[in-house]
């Protein structure tokens, strides 16, 4: 028996002496389940020199045949549907296999990931890659859904057919991997093609045929199931409807089910900040461990309930099936906009962060719509803007507040989100067709069967995205909240507190803080929003990550109130000037700050990925000045009509 391979890693790039194999195929075709098997990881990722798209790489140890370990180098390209490249992804699969990428050598030999379901429309793929002449295999999957669905192929005479290695596998559930394991521990006996696939599209049409008869390839019968699903949720009408009910859900669930964890974590990091904290004999220290890290980070850590759910969700709407669905609606409305369907995909990423919705503008052909895209994705509700709606929303709607069943509080965090999505699609919508224009190119996507999700591609999907929230809370937001402390507590006036009680004590030294001015200084471009120096200075934190704005509140308030900053947010009131003594988070503040932080390019990351993206300064600052001026006058107009109907 063939002992399995046992993933060693990513790693930048493959040790010397290693065969490295490329995993060519279409998008879908189940290339990083096949990579995850072999390997034992989930992908990890790096950059091409040069280039910001994407190279996964990983070390499989396998045992061959003849019972030697073999290490081989395994790299999972961007999904193709050619070598003959419309997108920045599919130039550089054509680019890697031709060795024309500088610092990168072509691969030893390649496999071709193929769904063995949509074979025929793969054969173009196939024969593309054959026609390289390098040491060439066929991995061919979903080989359990063509039998479920009465189709058929003779994998031997398909590998005789095309002159060159082939197996079968089920990547989902790692079936079939043995002879996939001892082919790979060998690829220096694999065969190249004997005859190179024909080029003449008659000939070519010929050859396929005659490679599918010599494999008694029946195609699968069309999936009942899903068609019958689809002619609801493909529907004009009642598939759009659906949609929103889904989507209106989703919140209903996210508020539902993770508050009263929400609730659980919150003590838990409140009880270990005290633990600690009482645990150091110095004031100061002892403050800016308590306060500052575990009370700042803290303050974003307790919407880790909400945020895995949601997470969580998307997964597993994506790994059934809907998510093509979803794009194939939206797609109707995006190409009145002069956009398509991958343009919506690459909002859709953005949900969880702009950055890889950004990155994922590479799926488009046409150079306008990519910066058209990017210009426009930013403006969905990531998952960093999720823990600040949620503040905020709280402040806003009483956690009672009902409509029926449903939770008013879900409805107002659905509604924020119907806000990023429409105006997501008009703002990229006016780029294109205002500033970049260009014609509308034709939209593919596969719309795969809808199929039972594996639990544990759905649990790894929903650890690696919560995993990047946490390293940002473990980083970025780390470093922000420890310098928004220092911030907030120098310089030291020991001597000007004696004799005030905590609480005094804590408000004078937040009030004379370098914070404070700040705050103080940038005040008066706020203040016709309703924000004082406290909200401005949560906003300059927020431009190192969004969340960051909760942790400056938490920290600011817990000064003021160390015993409950939570009940000192909502009765906080204005310090100084013609309105100190008002209450500060008014109806009408809440709202102007929803407003500004649904427009508001407040995150680096996102510039600088804009800027690698299109290569130039230009694009980033321009989506940086007019989401800024958009979020001022979107929130002003929001707090004055908010002011108007509240009186």
């Amino acid at each position: 028996m063939t002992a399995p391979c046992h993933g060693s890693g990513a790693v930048v790039e493959p040790p010397k002496g290693l065969n490295r194999i490329a995993l060519v195929g279409s998008p879908n075709a189940g290339k990083t389940s096949v990579f995850n098997n072999l390997t034992g990881m989930r992908a990890r990722t790096g950059n091409y020199p040069g280039v910001t798209v994407t190279r996964t790489l990983g070390v499989a140890r396998c045992k061959g045949a003849d019972g030697n370990t073999v290490e081989v180098s395994i790299e999972d390209l961007p999904g193709a549907y050619s070598l003959h490249p419309v997108s920045p992804d599919e130039q550089i699969v054509a680019d890697v296999l031709h060795g024309k990428i500088a610092g990168i050598e072509a691969p030893d030999a390649m496999a071709v990931v193929v769904d063995v379901t949509v074979l025929e429309r793969s054969m173009s793929l196939v024969a593309q890659v054959l026609a390289l002449g390098k040491p060439t295999m066929v991995i061919l999957t979903m080989i359990d859904e063509l039998a479920a669905r009465g189709g058929h192929i003779d994998v031997d005479g398909f590998s005789s057919a095309l002159g060159v290695p082939v197996v079968a596998v089920v990547g989902s559930r790692g079936k079939g991997f043995g002879p996939l394991r001892e082919k790979l521990a060998a690829p220096g006996q694999w065969q190249t093609a004997p005859v190179a696939p024909p080029r003449d599209d008659d000939e070519f049409n010929a050859w396929i045929t005659s490679v599918l008869d010599a494999a008694k390839y029946r195609a699968p019968e069309p999936d009942s199931r899903s068609a019958r699903i689809d002619k609801l949720l493909l529907h004009p009408v009642f598939g759009t409807l659906t949609f929103f009910v889904v989507m209106f859900l989703f919140f209903q669930v996210i508020f539902t089910v993770a508050a009263p964890l929400q609730d659980l974590v919150e003590v838990g990091i409140g009880w270990i900040g005290e633990a600690v904290g009482g645990l150091i004999p110095n004031d100061m220290i002892a403050g800016l461990v308590q306060d500052g890290i575990i009370g700042g980070v803290g303050a974003v850590l307790v919407f880790i309930p909400q945020i895995t759910l949601m997470f969580l969700l998307i997964a597993i709407l994506e790994n059934v099936g809907y998510m093509s669905r979803a794009a194939f609606l939206v797609d109707r409305i995006m190409s009145i906009t002069g956009l398509e369907g991958r343009a919506f995909v690459a909002m859709l990423s953005s949900v969880a962060c702009a950055v890889p919705g950004i990155m994922a503008t590479r799926t488009l052909p046409s150079s306008r719509d990519r910066i058209a895209t990017s210009m426009g994705a930013p403006l969905m509700t990531c998952s960093a803007r999720l823990p600040v709606y949620i503040l905020l929303i709280g402040l806003l709607v009483d956690d009672t507040a009902k409509f029926g069943p449903f939770s008013m509080q879900g409805a107002a965090m659905f509604g924020m989100y119907i806000l990023g999505g429409v105006s997501a699609m008009v703002a990229a919508a006016i780029f294109k067709s205002r500033v970049l224009g260009g014609e509308l190119l034709p939209f593919y996507m596969e719309m795969p069967p809808y199929r039972f999700p594996a639990i544990k591609s759905v649990l790894l999907t929903m650890w690696d995205a919560t995993k990047a929230f946490l390293r940002r809370a473990g980083t970025i937001i780390l470093a922000t909240t420890i310098i928004l402390w220092f911030l907030l507590n120098l310089p030291t006036r020991t001597a000007e507190i004696v004799g005030m009680d905590e609480e005094q004590a804590s408000a004078y030294v937040l009030d004379n803080s370098w914070a404070a001015s700040i705050g103080k200084f940038i005040a008066p471009v706020f203040e016709p929003l309703g924000f004082d120096w406290r909200i401005a200075v949560g906003l300059i934190g927020a431009m190192a990550a969004r969340e960051v704005f909760v942790s400056t509140m938490g920290q600011i308030f817990a000064a003021v109130d160390p015993e409950d900053p939570s009940t000192q947010l909502a009765n906080a009131v204005w310090l100084d000037g013609p309105m100190a003594g008002t209450p500060l988070f008014t109806t009408a503040t809440v709202v102007a700050l929803l407003i500004f932080f649904a427009y508001a390019l407040l995150c680096m990351s996102t510039v600088a990925t804009i800027r690698r993206e299109t290569n130039s300064w230009r694009w980033p600052l321009v989506a940086f000045t007019y989401m800024l001026v958009l979020a001022w006058v979107a929130a002003f107009a929001a707090r004055h009509i908010t002011l108007f109907f509240t009186g």
